[in-house]
């Protein structure tokens, strides 16, 4: 079953990166813009299906999944349901698709983008250098757009995520 992964800003400038152990998220998501509320009810239904997915196919539910939308919901909870976040990236892209960046520079370990202006296409394993100013967030790793904040690069992750992207428990998902 493919995973994914979702990278978000919130309206108070937060990055966060949230797992879903199938690309159902394609079905719910896209890259833009929703109310805080909107965001909530489709990630955590989404997530409720990747679930149910990995039920139906290995005999038990996700826990992982359901800790991205408890963590989704506990975002949310923190932003006026009227506000804007901004889905930033989808990783992997549906077959076949482009994937388009902006700000953020990584979508996942290995893959970075250098403009800092715009927006940039990248196919999956592609790279180009990064701009200074851009941030990349590793899996599980949070950031700000504020000005003297360390960027996180490529695989990098901070604090209590690191035991868990070093265990290897969010990486190697098994195809179908």
């Amino acid at each position: 079953m493919p995973e994914m992964t979702v990278q978000v800003r919130w309206p108070d400038g937060q990055f966060r990166q949230y797992y879903s152990p199938s690309l159902v998220l394609h079905d719910h998501l896209a890259p833009g813009s929703y109310r805080v509320d909107d965001f909530r009810s489709r990630a955590t239904t989404a997530l409720e299906e990747a679930s149910s997915r990995v039920r139906a196919k290995y005999g038990f539910a996700c826990t992982s999944a359901a800790a991205s939308a408890e963590a989704i919901a506990g975002d949310a909870g923190r932003h006026p349901d009227s506000a804007e976040v901004e889905v930033v990236s989808m990783y992997p892209p549906l077959p076949g698709a482009e994937v388009s960046t902006r700000v953020v520079a990584s979508l996942r370990p290995g893959s970075t983008s250098g403009e800092s202006a715009g927006e940039s296409s990248l196919r999956p394993g592609s790279t180009s250098s990064e701009s200074a100013g851009e941030s990349s967030l590793g899996p599980g790793s949070t950031s700000s757009e504020s000005a003297g904040e360390p960027s996180l690069r490529p695989g990098s992750t901070s604090g209590e995520d690191r035991s868990v992207a070093e265990s290897g428990a969010i990486s190697g998902g098994e195809d179908s």
